[in-house]
């Protein structure tokens, strides 16, 4: 399904006006502050639950205001990789959410009944993120490449939220066990057999949704001009040695984790393990290459889901910043060719003769200015 409507309301300083959009490509420009990224950002909490740039949800709120809401229109979707041109643009469900500040409180719906749980609104709506902190799931830390990897997880296996949902809280009654001066062997042990039997089924998980990803991305690499991809891995680690059951490991090294005060092995530890002739790509590749090895990476996940059935919004924020025209059209021809919805923001108006140089797909053009979108 795609985003073919999308209204605001007291989100930063967007104007409540409903927009309509196309269920394909949407190239959004405008100056700096004008509110680009906010449209996006309003898009990404109907598929995500919550903001890509910042962490707080008081920030989002309009000045004065104490509670913001975001709805979006969807439409049917994609049959047989097309859409039925009598549904073009035509609303089939609707989903939305509003958060009272004061109240610390959000509520959430999908086509007009309350829902209690985040995943039933992402799973309407795949959102998928390419900005300038996106680049961080090769140079940065492994909880930046199991976010990455969960996203996949979550949209490939229906059960994936719950279990991790559970596994999460086990984890955090097991730190508080031995974060405990007089620990209880018996209840440690407890918490350790709960632990390992939910770590086994997060990390089943993990390992199908990343076998099909891994899959995909060698395919894509095939098809694109980067020799220097020739010689890279990606493999996936699971937390631990897992030629050892898990309890035996926690067991072993009981001394070693009260004295950390927290749990060292298992999925809260899990990476995407990214190497180049044995060595970490973020110390071999230079700066360029990562960034495309990341695009690479967003692309593959939209090819998984796509192979699902299920159809990825991207949004790209300010991607003019971070690639060169080359790259811009490599990552706008893929996605193309993807069928995915597309949202990119950019300062000068966009060219899209320069985007896709063989097949120009439908697209509509937004001017953004105060906070309001004027299509062109």
């Amino acid at each position: 399904m795609a985003l073919v409507k999308l209204k605001t309301e007291n989100f930063r300083n967007l104007d409540d006006a409903p927009v309509s959009f196309s269920p394909i490509m949407n190239l959004l420009y405008g100056e700096n502050g004008s509110g680009k990224s906010s449209f996006l950002e309003a898009i990404g909490y109907l598929g995500l639950g919550r903001s890509f740039r910042v962490s707080r949800h008081q920030a989002v709120c309009a000045h004065g205001s104490d509670r913001f809401v975001v709805f979006g229109g969807l439409d049917a979707g994609l049959v047989d990789g097309a859409r039925p041109g009598s549904d073009e643009g035509q609303v089939v469900h609707r989903v939305g959410i509003s958060r009272d500040i004061a109240a610390k409180e959000t509520h959430l719906r999908v086509d007009g009944e309350s829902v209690r749980s985040l995943s039933s609104l992402a799973r309407q709506l795949p959102v998928s993120v390419i900005d300038p902190g996106v680049f961080d799931i090769v140079a940065g830390g492994p909880g930046k490449r199991r976010q990455f990897l969960d996203w996949a997880v979550f949209h490939v296996e229906p059960s994936f939220g719950s279990i991790w949902q559970q596994c999460q809280r086990v984890t955090s009654q097991r730190n508080k066990t031995l974060r405990n001066g007089r620990m209880d062997d018996s209840l440690i042990r407890v918490w350790d057999l709960q632990y390992a039997a939910l770590s086994g089924q997060v990390t089943e998980a993990r390992k199908a949704a990343f076998e099909l990803f891994r899959d995909a991305f060698s395919a894509l690499v095939e098809e694109v001009n980067a020799p220097w991809l020739s010689g890279m891995a990606i493999d996936f680690y699971p937390g631990w040695d897992s030629s050892q059951p898990l309890v035996e490991i926690l067991q072993a090294h009981r001394e070693q984790e009260q004295r950390m005060g927290h749990t060292l092995y298992g999925p809260n530890r899990a990476d995407l393990r990214l190497r180049y002739q044995g060595r970490p790509v973020a110390e071999t590749f230079s700066r360029g290459q990562q960034k495309t090895l990341v695009i690479l990476m967003k692309i593959a996940q939209g090819i998984v889901l796509g192979r699902l059935g299920k159809q990825v919004t991207f949004l790209l924020d300010d991607i003019n910043a971070e690639l060169d025209s080359e790259h811009r059209s490599m990552l706008a021809q893929k996605l193309h060719e993807l069928r995915c919805q597309v949202f990119m923001t950019s300062i000068e108006r966009p060219q899209p003769e320069s985007l896709w140089r063989k097949t120009m797909p439908e697209f509509k053009v937004f001017h953004v200015e105060h906070g309001g979108l004027t299509e062109e």
